[in-house]
């Protein structure tokens, strides 16, 4: 049987009032009353109801993260991130995994009003606007990674179209022409994005816009693998992949593989979001970085101050600003190389057991 206050309050010979004072450092209890009301708790095995706190402060202490998976390494870090930021604060964090479909956020989101949470991080699917809007009366949100355009929510972004053209420009100045983009779906802000910055980067180099070599979906391995495939069967396949996402980059992989294509010898890779074993694979994958850690970390201070805003009646602590921005960079590492530098000569034995596909060894620039 669970000891409740009363109990606490009863040994303590005081009342309930007292009691619940005490053990919540509210009110006008002295420090000695406190003290022995703590004790006297700890010895009884009493553990404060946080609903019942929660109904009687209009706080619950809990903060909701929803991202769509945990197999993306981004996500995992901003999971760990906005975690430790809230238990540093005494909030628990609610992790919720929405699978980016439409119908599991939704669902989702009902639960987490019945939770009574303080404050909601989202990565929207873009499919729920009203929902959001409806709840963002009642409870501070911030949108993360990607912005819900039928919503007017404040929304941290990472600077996505620069991103990607800062590495389609790399690629450019490697000599590459023919770069084929695996990308996210177009109804996404980090889709379009990272595509209009691989467009901008080729104009800016005078080189045509060829649709044959740019593939959208979801970003899944299969889809990377989906996607290499059709850009390596082309007739005039890419000299060069930019992966707009490391979990797509997992499929590319794995068609590479498969087909013995050497990276960077016979195809030049890049990734956009960075995976710890990214660095130790043999060739390092260059990638551009999104800043996951930053995007995290500001997400939390944007929420934050608007549950302290709406806390202390000061409006919804937006300052007018409904937008931030995080620098991506580029990491250089092995698997991308010039190509008008001839690729190393193959020794004997992997020139007696290639079977790579003759699309791949007649990539043209």
């Amino acid at each position: 049987m669970s000891v409740t206050l009363k109990d606490v309050a009863q040994a303590a010979r005081v009342s309930v009032s007292t009691a619940s004072r005490a053990l919540t450092g509210t009110g006008l209890t002295s420090e000695r009353t406190q003290q022995r009301l703590v004790r006297i708790a700890r010895e009884l095995g009493y553990r404060p109801n946080p609903i019942a706190r929660g109904l009687k402060t209009g706080q619950s202490r809990l903060v909701a993260l929803l991202v769509h998976n945990l197999t993306n390494a981004s996500f995992q870090v901003m999971a760990e991130v906005v975690q430790a930021r809230l238990k540093a604060l005494g909030y628990q964090m609610l992790l919720c995994i929405g699978g980016d479909d439409p119908q599991a956020e939704s669902d989702t989101l009902t639960t987490l009003v019945d939770h009574r949470i303080d404050g909601l991080i989202v990565v929207p699917t873009g499919k729920n606007g009203a929902q959001l809007e409806t709840l963002s009366k009642d409870v501070p949100i911030v949108c993360l990674v990607r912005r819900d355009d039928a919503t007017d929510l404040e929304t941290v972004l990472a600077d996505d179209p620069q991103g990607a053209y800062l590495g389609t420009r790399h690629l450019i100045e490697l000599g590459h022409k023919r770069i084929g983009l695996i990308v996210g779906r177009q109804d996404t802000t980090s889709g379009r994005e990272r595509l209009s910055g691989y467009v901008r980067a080729l104009r800016e180099a005078g080189i045509s816009r060829d649709d044959a070599l740019i593939h959208a979906g979801h970003y899944v391995p299969e889809t990377g693998a989906t996607c290499a495939r059709k850009l390596l069967d082309l007739a005039r396949p890419p000299s060069a992949i930019f992966v707009a996402n490391h979990e797509a980059t997992l499929g590319v992989l794995r068609v590479t593989a498969e087909r013995n294509i050497a990276i960077p010898d016979d195809l030049s890779l890049l990734c956009y979001e960075d995976m710890p074993w990214f660095e130790w694979h043999r060739p390092a994958i260059s990638i551009v970085d999104n800043g996951a850690r930053d995007l995290a970390n500001l997400a939390v201070d944007r929420l934050l101050h608007r549950m302290d805003a709406k806390g202390n009646s000061k409006g919804n602590g937006s300052d007018g600003v409904r937008e931030y921005r995080v620098g991506a960079r580029l990491i250089q590492r092995d698997s991308c190389r010039r190509i008008d530098v001839p690729a190393p000569a193959k020794s004997s034995k992997s020139k007696s057991s290639s079977s790579k596909s003759s699309a791949a060894k007649s990539a043209k620039v």
